[in-house]
């Protein structure tokens, strides 16, 4: 359950512990790169589905292989995203910090966790369903298209990046 204020576009949101918080649009959806460009009704129906949840250090947030259909935001904190968890070939592919995000890939497509995400240190979370996208796609399907070039981009990014590094490697 969220209260929107439309005079500032501020929010009182319910955290999974049931606990309110205030946070404000501008500070939360508009320095993270995939919203660039949605106008302030669409960004207020993706903030009024998002859950707040604190991660401790070392807390693992999605595995590997499992289900997922949430994206994450980073408000606080850090994470690192790994291949082969906590195994002897583990392989860490990126690390993340405030103002990004990871689990589009479950917003893009129904697969299973393509990696696992660790938090480095405590970490403040907003987590977006993927209802939330199909809400906004019933809402305003040009908005929706907007969100959808923004991670496309952000794939891409993190693909060409990852190219880089292995190639380094060889």
């Amino acid at each position: 359950m969220s209260i929107l204020r439309t005079d500032t576009f501020s929010f009182v949101l319910v955290s999974v512990t049931r606990r309110p918080y205030s946070a404000r649009v501008e500070f939360i959806l508009r320095k993270i790169t995939i919203f660039a460009g949605l106008d302030d009704p669409a960004l207020s129906l993706l903030m009024s589905r998002a859950r707040q949840t604190t991660v401790p250090a070392d807390g693992v947030i999605v595995r590997e292989g499992e289900p997922g259909n949430q994206l994450y935001l980073i408000v606080s904190g850090s994470v690192r995203i790994c291949k082969r968890f906590g195994r002897t070939d583990e392989v860490e592919l990126a690390r993340l910090n405030p103002g990004d995000f990871f689990g589009e890939m479950c917003i893009l497509e129904t697969l299973p966790r393509a990696a696992t995400v660790q938090a480095v240190a405590e970490t403040s979370l907003y987590a977006l369903p993927s209802l939330a996208f199909y809400d906004l796609f019933r809402a305003d399907a040009a908005q929706y298209s907007i969100l959808i070039l923004n991670i496309a981009r952000d794939v891409s990014r993190r693909l060409r990046r990852l190219d880089e590094i292995f190639a380094a490697q060889q």
